[in-house]
């Protein structure tokens, strides 16, 4: 195999295992812990477009101009990943007045801070539709099932022909 032929496989076997990885990892949300969120509208854009992946942290405090991500998580409901523009205080609750920096008003309710699974610290465009299409049965057959049957069998080819080689070595010593 060439330089290239080798550098290009393992570029495959990295992206590979990028995808298999990001898909586990949005898959097995840990409570209090990062989670990774695919952003599904604009509400955000510029800063943040639709399709991306925003890797969402709980804090302990949010400020104003903090982006955070809250809502329910339900193949029904799907979070919202807005910037804070206020804090209230009421009760000894925190609740916070939001807004998507492509919409004209914040949003009409306000969010409580138990309801913010946490604050986006980074965000990584479009790899959100690649994951979305993950995700789905078709889309994680094609873009992890196949490609690692594919690994899978051309290591298996590789080491039949070491071992065959080894075999006729040996074959070749014992004739002498």
């Amino acid at each position: 195999m060439s330089i290239i032929g080798k550098i290009l496989y393992g570029l495959f076997v990295v992206l590979l295992v990028g995808v298999a990885g990001l898909f586990l990892v949005s898959l097995l949300p840990i409570t209090g812990n990062i989670e990774i969120k695919i952003v599904k509208s604009g509400s955000m854009e510029p800063t943040i477009l639709t399709g991306s992946v925003v890797v969402v942290k709980p804090q302990t405090l949010y400020k104003v101009g903090d982006v955070i991500t809250f809502g329910e998580d339900t193949p029904r409901q799907i979070p919202t990943t807005h910037r804070i523009v206020s804090i209230r205080e009421s009760s000894g609750q925190t609740y916070f007045l939001t807004k998507g920096d492509a919409n004209e008003e914040a949003d009409p309710t306000e969010t409580s801070a138990s309801d913010v699974i946490g604050k986006v610290l980074v965000d990584v465009p479009y790899l959100g539709f690649v994951l979305d299409f993950a995700r789905k049965p078709i889309g994680f057959t094609l873009l992890i099932g196949i490609p690692a049957s594919l690994i899978i069998l051309d290591e298996s080819t590789r080491i039949i022909r070491e071992v065959m080689l080894l075999r006729r070595k040996r074959k070749k010593e014992t004739d002498l």
